[in-house]
């Protein structure tokens, strides 16, 4: 606007007229000011958003390793001893199945594997797992696991978020939401993807769905760059850096007072804090040159079919070492879906695991932190006793094995029973809700009091309601 001249030209509606836009802003800042001059000081700074929280109970443990077996590993070749597969082998199966593939149906498949007696608890495990054999006074076997559907995508939802439907938060994000972070310094929750791909379903194996986004997994890679956009750019000093981000962090708080319900904002201002010191956090936990050659050889990193692995396993170990609450380990696509080359799929497949994961268990209880760390192996379910096409194995709910160890649960455990194919559970049922129930349990948290409110209803992981979710209290020491 041009002023006259004349400054008594200007009259109140000029006035009003080209400063309109300056008045409310200065009303605005004189009341707040005003407001805080009432309080007596400015309001404190806002809490982190993963601050530390408080458990329902004492935990028996803090920190979970998530070993996610893609595909559902066959449970009757490599837990679930069948002799009976053995006996009717070739014959048609006695009975009703339940089938993903209904036109591929064939007969009775026995298992090619010797099984033995492991460990001085007697656990029977087959020929395939040499290394998880040592460990087996260290793990909970369940053999009575059951899940809601033989879709994959819904079975990865089921065991991940307690529902089969997606949108749903996992439950790695829901233990982060809970009980927060011991470190800022690094994210609370880490994915340690498989260099050859996503697994099935993608990210979504770690949403943080209606929760905070803060609380979603933060997928790191391999290599120099395993977190992408981290370093900072040669030409830029640290000071240069600081300052940019502290003068980018007041207009991000101020632009976060007008929306502070906005949970993806909240998260995206914390993690640009969070990258910044990931910086210097990050490259010390992926350098494992410190690592003794012990320590190498237990994981395998000199076998070059198993180093891969065992290195997002030795990873897994330093992460929760230094404070990280979540870490999972995915394997690209889901190589456990057996649907054809069922004993050799397994033999490759186990070849590339065992040790490693056998090795996260030993090492944790050398180094005292197997108590206060859950280690959990297990895929979205299990597989049929009969063939598919000559010699694969289709989908199975009914009945499926996992174990778990460290963090309260019982050493040298089996639990539960199947049939005598091993189609189906007939003692000690455990649901995936009931599985949920009990990890957050040994974590600290009562699942029922676990609560977020979303679309008019106060959502759960077990959906407690819903689904009569307990805690399996046998698997507890």
């Amino acid at each position: 606007m041009t002023w006259p001249t004349n400054h008594f030209g200007l009259n109140r509606r000029m006035f009003l007229n080209g400063c309109a836009g300056s008045l409310g802003p200065l009303a605005l800042a004189h009341l707040l000011k005003s407001e805080r001059a009432v309080a007596g000081a400015d309001p404190p700074a806002k809490e982190h958003p993963l601050a530390a929280s408080s458990a329902d109970h004492p935990p028996r443990a803090r920190a979970v390793i998530s070993l996610f077996q893609n595909g559902g590993p066959s449970q009757m070749d490599l837990f679930d001893p069948k002799p009976m597969l053995n006996r009717f082998h070739g014959q048609p199966y006695p009975g009703d199945l339940e089938t993903h593939f209904h036109e591929q149906v064939g007969n009775v498949l026995a298992s090619p594997f010797r099984f033995s007696k492991c460990g001085d608890c007697g656990m029977e495990l087959s020929e395939l797992l040499p290394h998880t054999a040592k460990i087996a006074d260290q793990i909970t076997l369940v053999r009575s696991m059951q899940t809601a559907s033989v879709d994959h995508e819904q079975a990865l939802h089921a065991i991940h978020t307690g529902r089969v439907l997606t949108g749903h938060p996992v439950w790695g994000s829901w233990l982060v939401y809970a009980l927060g972070t011991e470190r800022l310094e690094l994210p609370a929750y880490v994915v340690l993807a498989d260099p050859g791909g996503l697994p099935v379903d993608g990210i979504r194996n770690w949403s943080s769905g209606y929760l905070p986004a803060i609380c979603q997994g933060t997928a790191f890679g391999s290599g120099e760059s395993a977190v992408l956009n981290l370093k900072r750019p040669p030409d830029v000093s640290v000071a240069a850096r600081r300052n940019q981000l502290d003068l980018l962090g007041s207009f991000n708080a101020a632009h976060l007072a007008m929306h502070q319900d906005n949970s993806e904002l909240a998260a995206q201002i914390a993690n640009y804090e969070l990258a910044s010191q990931m910086q210097t956090s990050v490259p010390e936990v992926l350098d494992i040159s410190g690592e003794t050659e012990q320590t190498r050889q237990m994981y395998g990193l000199d076998n070059t079919t198993i180093s891969e692995y065992g290195q997002r396993c030795l990873l897994a170990r330093r992460l929760v070492e230094r404070g990280v609450r979540f870490v999972q380990v995915f394997m690209n696509s889901q190589p456990w879906d057996t649907h054809s080359r069922n004993a050799e799929s397994l033999r490759d497949l186990t070849a590339r695991t065992d040790q490693p994961c056998a090795a996260l268990v030993a090492d944790l209880a050398q180094r005292g932190m197997l108590d206060s760390t859950i280690v959990m192996f297990a895929g979205e379910f299990g597989r049929l006793p009969v063939s598919q096409g000559a010699d694969g194995r289709d989908h199975n709910r009914r009945a499926f094995s996992l174990w778990l160890a460290g963090g309260g649960f019982r050493g040298g455990c089996v639990h539960g029973r199947t049939d005598e194919f091993g189609y189906e559970v007939v003692e000690d049922a455990v649901s995936v809700h009931d599985l949920h129930a009990t990890l957050l349990h040994v974590l600290g948290i009562d699942h029922r009091r676990l609560t977020f409110p979303h679309v008019g209803r106060q959502e759960r992981l077990t959906d407690a309601d819903v689904t009569n979710a307990h805690v399996v209290q046998q698997l507890l020491s």
